[in-house]
């Protein structure tokens, strides 16, 4: 019976260790992870296709705040008939966390989106909490494969 509690105890202090440890390329895949985020998001505001094409991977699933899915094609073509309008893309949270020795990378966060103005001209603000995954193709680099979004309420003030 001791030998188990010492077990369970020896395991208790190790496993923290082992599940939070990351290897060099994951912390460098992180810091790197966390810049391409916000490049894509000014992509985005800017209606970059060139960058856009190469920041999605062909099998994404863009799963908006509203319950909507697109594909890569859809989403881009979306931006680019004026269904997905983005004036400003504000990150107010951002965490990187990488695995797979810096190949793949969970990323969540809090944005605000600044849409056109309402009909009666008042700003027309989205606040999301978001979650992606981005994988390190060999030849294409790092590509988002799932963004999954969800609105937030208002601050009041």
């Amino acid at each position: 019976m001791k030998k188990l509690q010492l077990l369970f105890m020896l395991l208790g202090l190790a496993l923290p260790t082992l599940t939070f440890a990351q290897t060099k390329n994951d912390q460098a895949a992180a810091k790197l992870v966390e810049t391409l985020e916000r490049q894509r998001f000014e992509a985005q505001v800017k209606k970059d296709y060139t960058v856009l094409e190469k920041v999605f991977a062909e099998d994404l699933v863009y799963t908006h705040s509203n319950g909507k899915q697109n594909n890569k094609q859809e989403y881009i073509q979306s931006i680019r008939d004026g269904k997905s309008q983005y004036e400003k893309i504000d990150v107010e949270a951002l965490n990187v966390r990488a695995y797979n020795d810096g190949k793949a990378a969970v990323v969540n966060g809090t944005i605000t989106i600044t849409l056109p103005p309402k009909p009666d001209g008042t700003p027309n603000l989205a606040h999301l909490k978001y979650v992606v995954v981005q994988i390190k193709d060999p030849k294409k680099g790092w590509q988002v494969v799932l963004w999954q979004s969800q609105k937030q309420p208002e601050a009041k003030s």
